[in-house]
């Protein structure tokens, strides 16, 4: 059986991503290589067109110097820089990316906190046992209320259910 070659994107490493996404955005501005050193340059970041070409096709690493000032001149973030070309070039691709995985990792945090949270209130009732039943529907109760509006906010109310809203009672 034949070996697939690697498509160009995710299976890439970081400083060939780099590579790749350098060429790509300089032509997608129609600078040469030239124009590109050049603004690199007046940025600070020294750099002769030789050596943006040798970046670019593999011949010479890239430092963190050089990366900083390619996403400087690009207008691109560095993490951007380093992304799978196929996404990295679809700036809103990563930012919908970077969105994904700070919500994941905020309901990790969640998550988290819930368990300590539950863990602590069962310990507690573990030495106030007359109380567990009525703590245990409280809770119940509460995260049902919080549940339900969380649901009514993502979904809207049930079909059929019209214009009608529970009346609170306070």
């Amino acid at each position: 059986m034949a070996e697939e070659e690697p498509s160009e994107g995710v299976l890439l490493s970081g400083e060939a991503n780099v590579a790749t996404r350098i060429r790509v955005e300089r032509e997608a501005r129609g600078w040469s290589t030239n124009a590109l050193s050049d603004r690199l340059n007046e940025a600070g970041f020294e750099m002769n067109p030789s050596a943006v070409w040798r970046i670019e096709n593999g011949k010479r690493r890239i430092n963190l110097d050089d990366a900083i000032g390619f996403a400087e001149v690009l207008g691109i973030d560095l993490r951007n820089l380093v992304g799978p070309p196929q996404l990295a070039a679809k700036a809103r691709a990563m930012e919908l990316i970077d969105e994904v995985v700070d919500a994941f990792r905020a309901t990790q945090r969640a998550n988290m906190a819930f368990s300590e949270a539950r863990d602590s209130l069962d310990a507690y009732l573990v030495e106030h046992s007359d109380i567990r039943e009525e703590a245990d529907l409280m809770v119940q109760s509460a995260i049902a209320d919080e549940a339900n509006k969380t649901m009514l906010k993502m979904h809207g109310p049930p079909p059929g259910d019209g214009d009608a809203h529970p009346i609170d009672e306070a």
